[in-house]
C-alpha cells in the first residue's frame, strides 16, 4: 500500500480541500497578486472540477499534486497560480485543523447530548438510595442521582476540555507556505475569515510542525479521559450483574443478550460493549501520541489528514445515550442491598459525637466491634439487638451506650445517613436539587456554544460562498 494512501483523506478532507481552494482563489484576487481576469478563469475551472468530482463514483483524493493536474486540464498553465505562496504542507495543516474542529463539534453536541439524558435520569431517582463502593467493597449508601451527578460532572469537564481544544484549534495555518512562509504577501487574516477560523497560527514554523502535534494531542487527551469515565461507569453497574438478582439492570431487548446454551441466562451485552469500545478508543487515542513520538520536526509521521477521527467516539456517546435510556432500577433491591451490609456504621460515630460527645475514635471502634460481631452471628446490622449493642459499648468503654434504642435505630438507617447529609455536593435533596440545577444550567451554556461555534462557520461559508461565485461569474465566456 502506497503510504500516501493513509493521507489523501475521506470524503471531508476532499470537501475541505475544495474550500481552501475557494478562499485562495478568493484571497489572491482581492489581494492583487493574480490579475482578476485569471483569478475569475481559475475560480470557474475550480468550481467545475468540483462538480465533476462529485458526479463521479471514483473516490476523490484531497492530496493537492493529484488535484492540481484535474484543474489544469480544465483552465490551462495558468489555473497553477493557485498555488501562489502554498505548499502542500500548509494546506495539509489547515485540513487537519478543518477535521479536528468538526469532529470536535460532533463530539462535543454527543457529549452534550449524552449529559442531558444523564440528567434525567438523575432527576427520577433523587431519593433511590444505592450502595457506593470503595476498594470493591459496600462503604456507604447515597443515591443513584447523586452518582449520575458525579459523572455527570466528570464529562462535564470533558465538554470544557473539548470546547478549550476547538478555540485553540480553530486557527488558521494556511499561508505558513512550508515553513516560512513566501514571499508573496498572502492576506492570511482574510484566509482565516474565509474558512471560518478565528484567528492565525502566527509562527509559520509552528503552523506546520509544531501545532499540528499539539492539537491533536489536545482533542485525543479529552477524549481518552472521557472514555476511560465511561468505562468506569460501565464496569460500576456491571458488577451489579454478579448478583443473582441485581439492583440495577438494562431493559430486555437489544441491549441485552440470552446466553446461546443457557436459557436462564441474561446477558448485559450493551454494557460490555461499551467497555470494550471505551478502551478500544483509548487506544485509537493514544495511536496519535506514538505517532507524534519520538521524531523531528517535518517528519511524515504527524502529517495525517484527519488525525483523530470522530466515528469511534461518535459510536461510544451514542452507545452510552442507548445505555441510559434502557437502565431500570429495582429500588427496593437496592435498598437491601444497603441494609444487608454495614455500610451505615459510620453514621454511629458521627452520632456518638454530636449527640453525646464521644470522641470518634472511640466510637468508630464501637462501630467496628459492631460490625465484627453481627458478622460472626450472621446478622444484618439492624436485627443486632439493642441490648446487645449496648453491652458492647459497655464493656469496652465502661459506660452506657448514650444513645436511646430509639435513637439507634435512626442512626443506622440508610435513609436516615443518606437523607442527613450536611456537606456541601452530598445525596441530601437539597444539595441534589442544587447540583441538577448546576449541572442542566451548564448543559444549556454548552448548547448554547456549540449553536454560536455552528453558526459562526456557517456565516462563514456562505460568505466564501459569495465572494466565491461572484469572482466566477466575472470570467468571461
Amino acid at each position: 500500500m502506497d503510504i500516501n494512501e493513509v493521507f489523501r483523506g475521506g470524503a471531508r478532507s476532499v470537501e475541505f480541500l475544495d474550500r481552501i481552494n475557494q478562499a485562495s482563489i478568493v484571497m489572491l484576487d482581492e489581494a492583487g497578486i493574480v490579475p482578476h481576469a485569471i483569478a475569475g478563469r481559475i475560480a470557474k475551472a475550480i468550481a467545475q472540477v468540483i462538480a465533476q468530482e462529485r458526479g463521479s463514483p471514483s473516490p476523490r483524493s484531497a492530496d493537492y499534486l493529484e488535484y492540481e493536474p484535474r484543474l489544469l486540464a480544465v483552465a490551462g498553465p495558468d489555473a497553477s497560480r493557485l498555488h501562489t505562496g502554498r505548499s502542500r504542507q500548509d494546506i495539509a495543516s489547515a485540513i487537519a485543523r478543518m477535521n479536528l474542529r468538526d469532529g470536535l463539534l460532533q463530539e462535543c453536541e454527543a457529549l452534550v447530548a449524552s449529559r442531558g439524558k444523564l440528567l434525567e435520569l438523575a432527576d427520577r431517582h433523587q431519593e433511590t438510595i444505592i450502595p457506593a463502593y470503595t476498594h470493591g467493597v459496600q462503604a456507604q449508601p447515597t443515591t443513584f442521582a447523586h452518582y449520575l451527578l458525579a459523572l455527570g460532572a466528570a464529562l462535564g469537564r470533558q465538554t470544557e476540555r473539548l470546547q478549550q481544544a476547538y478555540r485553540r484549534i480553530n486557527q488558521n495555518p494556511l499561508g505558513a507556505a512550508a515553513l516560512a512562509t513566501s514571499s508573496f504577501p498572502l492576506d492570511r487574516k482574510r484566509l482565516a475569515v474565509l474558512l471560518g477560523f478565528e484567528g492565525l497560527l502566527e509562527n509559520a514554523y509552528d503552523a506546520n510542525h509544531f501545532a499540528p502535534v499539539d492539537s491533536s494531542l489536545d482533542v485525543a487527551s479529552a477524549l481518552s479521559i472521557a472514555a476511560i469515565q465511561l468505562g468506569q461507569f460501565a464496569q460500576d453497574i456491571h458488577a451489579q450483574y454478579s448478583e443473582p438478582v441485581p439492583w440495577f439492570m438494562l431493559a430486555a431487548g437489544e441491549l441485552t443478550g440470552v446466553s446461546s446454551i443457557m436459557p436462564q441466562k441474561r446477558n448485559p451485552a450493551a454494557l460490555e460493549q461499551l467497555r470494550a469500545q471505551a478502551s478500544i478508543m483509548v487506544g485509537d487515542m493514544q495511536t496519535a501520541f506514538l505517532m507524534a513520538h519520538n521524531i523531528r520536526t517535518g517528519m511524515f509521521d504527524y502529517r495525517t489528514y484527519d488525525p483523530v477521527p470522530s466515528a469511534r467516539p461518535l459510536q461510544v456517546f451514542k452507545l452510552f445515550q442507548q445505555i441510559l435510556d434502557g437502565i431500570v432500577v429495582n429500588k427496593e433491591r437496592a435498598l437491601a442491598e444497603v441494609k444487608a451490609d454495614y455500610s451505615t456504621t459510620t453514621e454511629i460515630a458521627d452520632a456518638l459525637l454530636q449527640r453525646a460527645d464521644v470522641p470518634f475514635r472511640i466510637g468508630h471502634h464501637f462501630a467496628s466491634r459492631l460490625t465484627d460481631y453481627g458478622r460472626a452471628k450472621g446478622l444484618k446490622l439492624h436485627e443486632i439487638p439493642y441490648a446487645e449493642a449496648a453491652r458492647i459499648y459497655e464493656a469496652d468503654t465502661k459506660q452506657a451506650l448514650p444513645l436511646s434504642e430509639t435513637e439507634f435505630k435512626e442512626v443506622i438507617s440508610a435513609e436516615y445517613m443518606v437523607f442527613g447529609r450536611k456537606g456541601t455536593g452530598g445525596p441530601q435533596l437539597a444539595e441534589v436539587k442544587r447540583m441538577l440545577a448546576d449541572e442542566r444550567a451548564k448543559v444549556a451554556t454548552d448548547i448554547a456554544w456549540l449553536k454560536g461555534s455552528s453558526q459562526h462557520l456557517a456565516h462563514a461559508e456562505a460568505a466564501l460562498d459569495q465572494a466565491f461565485a461572484a469572482l466566477a461569474d466575472s470570467a468571461a465566456p
